[in-house]
């Protein structure tokens, strides 16, 4: 259920910022916009001045005389603005055999056709915009001042990729890292479908480590337990009355350093040792405030000691802020840098480098991502709906029929041979692009089912 309600909010605000460009730009340019439909398909419920709020689909011969009907439609996977005069998604092409009116697309300057096309592409990157620049005004980024590795688990992807605990990071692909910010942006983003070279710091020799590109984790918990920062510890949050932690006099806010012996730099480490010696006496280190203290608990019979434990950061890190004109342009630099990404991953894919199923997502792997995003906190689900945003606008310029881009293209085609392309040419343009998008939409959302 929270899949179903953070994808109808992600997609539904997206949507909505989109087509209300279209929608204002036609109204500034004088143009009647008949429908604002979020959804396609059969009308399930809407509002226009005329009938007022009503369900179902409108009369066949409904004139809404220049005001436009605001509904929600069957498919809930985009949204279109219906623009009098205008082949668009609704296949409308009544006004072909009618005296052309001023107040249609159709009728209209080049440069009017091109701002209303345009319209949605830019209310998306403004959004985007928007977005970024908030986040670096009122959150700032924070710098994880490590490329140090806690620790390497054996029997996980990070060892089996040749990784060994203390590991210094000093570089990945010959590009040099400084944070561990840079570390993950590094592995996991701006090196997409390549090996990875990286330089190590390994007690005091410089080694070079290669690993295949099959052996890095392609999904997002995989990839935050791939490699563990210098700094991490697992720590009591809180603490069941009752239970073995409370008669051991573990307290909340206790960081765990050693269980049994044995140093633990990870919630996932020191569970496994509860559940796996189950009423045993375990010494336990842990640092209370700045003081190192020595405790003994004993797991229950369900191998569980009765504490809420979770990993946090305790090494050295910074917020670093920005004001309020620099963080416009930091914003602005995010999106040149999220959209060079965004080609350069495009460009693996036609390259046979990066798989097309790994590379775009659809309902299903939104709503996966919207989902965990959110449950992070209300920052990294604004981030993640910048990023959404901005990938929806490139892939909505792209001139491909159906998408702004492929209207563009027509409008600037028939800017240039002074005429009108025939409309029935249009519609099956419209038809096949349409069929074309309905087939990758299909094989995308085959591909997150595969993925799950």
């Amino acid at each position: 259920m929270s899949y179903i309600i953070y994808f109808a909010i992600t997609i539904g605000i997206l949507v909505f910022v989109h087509e209300f460009g279209h929608f204002a730009a036609a109204k500034l340019c004088g143009m009647r916009a008949d429908i604002f439909a979020i959804g396609f398909g059969k009308r399930l419920f809407g509002w226009n001045k005329i009938t007022g709020f009503t369900f179902g689909e409108l009369p066949k011969d409904f004139d809404g005389l220049g005001n436009t009907d605001y509904r929600f439609s069957l498919l809930p996977l985009g949204g279109y603005v219906k623009i009098a005069g205008m082949v668009d998604e609704s296949f409308d092409t009544k006004f072909a055999n009618e005296v052309p009116q001023p107040y249609e697309f159709r009728v209209r300057p080049v440069w009017q056709k091109v701002v209303v096309i345009t319209a949605g592409v830019i209310m998306n990157l403004l959004l985007a915009w928007a977005i970024f620049w908030g986040a670096n005004f009122f959150q700032g980024k924070e710098i994880t001042k490590t490329t140090s590795i806690a620790y390497v688990q054996p029997n996980t992807a990070a060892d089996s990729s040749g990784f060994k605990s203390g590991d210094k990071i000093l570089s990945v692909n010959n590009v040099r890292v400084e944070n561990w910010e840079d570390v993950r942006a590094q592995i996991f983003v701006h090196t997409l479908g390549e090996n990875l070279h990286l330089k190590i710091n390994r007690n005091s020799n410089i080694i070079d480590l290669n690993i295949p590109r099959k052996r890095i984790p392609e999904t997002e918990n995989a990839e935050m337990m791939y490699l563990i920062p210098e700094g991490v510890r697992p720590a009591v949050k809180e603490i069941v009355q009752h239970s073995p932690a409370e008669r051991s006099k573990l307290k909340a806010g206790d960081i765990l350093l050693q269980v049994k012996n044995e140093s633990v730099f990870l919630t996932m480490q020191a569970i496994q040792i509860f559940s796996s010696n189950k009423e045993v006496e375990l010494p336990l280190e842990v640092l209370r405030g700045k003081d190192t203290v020595n405790l003994l608990v004993s797991p229950g019979k369900d191998g569980k000691i009765g504490a809420m434990i979770g990993d946090i950061f305790t090494g050295p890190s910074e917020i670093k802020t920005y004001g309020f004109f620099t963080s416009i342009g930091m914003g602005y630099n995010d999106i040149v840098k999220m959209t060079n990404l965004t080609f350069n991953m495009i460009g693996k894919v036609f390259k046979g480098e990066i798989a097309f199923g790994k590379a775009f997502g659809g309902p299903i792997k939104i709503a996966q991502v919207a989902t965990s995003s959110a449950d992070r906190g209300i920052g990294s689900f604004l981030y993640f709906l910048a990023l959404l945003s901005l990938s929806l606008a490139i892939i909505n310029i792209m001139p491909f029929p159906v998408l702004d881009g492929g209207h563009l293209l027509i409008i600037i085609i028939e800017g240039i041979i002074k005429k009108e392309i025939p409309i029935k040419v249009k519609i099956g343009i419209q038809n096949a692009g349409f069929v074309i998008l309905l087939l990758l939409m299909a094989f995308i959302i085959y591909n997150d089912i595969l993925n799950l």
